[in-house]
């Protein structure tokens, strides 16, 4: 223990890097834009009420992609909804993360392989950064989602290095 240890460990003093300090700040406060589109939306919802409180992880509801650094798509996504979810992808600020919520969203589900209008994941339109699976998946999935994304947050970069 050297002295600067001995100095510091008294007081209320905290050493840490900027870049560490911005991502804890970023990953304990993401602003989520729900866009839930079929039963997965049912989930989502039982995951931001009060037995499973979404908000004691820092998540808190926007209505607008300008204001979110999340969105949590959920449920079948048609050809058509693929267009309005690009634009809200488009709309938001960087640095901006993806969870893909159920089946549906995540490959087609069960309405693929019939259903000429119904997209085979998300991803094919927009880059995903969190995958959760189920048919609906159950509030306990996404929020081991969710901390996979705070952990994706926290081991960021800020500066892209060569």
């Amino acid at each position: 223990m050297g002295l600067l240890d001995q100095q510091f460990s008294d007081g209320n003093i905290v050493i840490t890097k900027s870049e560490d300090l911005l991502n804890w700040a970023r990953l304990s406060s993401i602003w989520q834009l729900s866009f839930g589109l079929a039963c997965c939306a049912i989930e989502m919802m039982a995951t931001s009420a009060s037995h499973y409180d979404f908000d004691r992880f820092g998540v808190i509801p926007r209505p607008s992609p300008r204001q979110a650094d999340v969105i949590l798509i959920s449920g079948t996504v048609t050809l058509k909804m693929a267009t309005r979810i690009k634009r809200l992808y488009e709309q938001m600020p960087d640095p901006k993360y993806i969870i893909s919520m159920g089946s549906c969203s995540n490959c087609g589900g069960p309405y693929w392989e019939h259903g000429y209008h119904v997209l085979k994941g998300i991803d094919r339109v927009i880059p995903v950064d969190v995958y959760v699976p189920g048919c609906p998946p159950r509030p306990e999935a996404l929020l081991e989602g969710l901390l996979k994304l705070q952990e994706k947050i926290r081991n960021e970069r800020l500066r892209k290095t060569a």
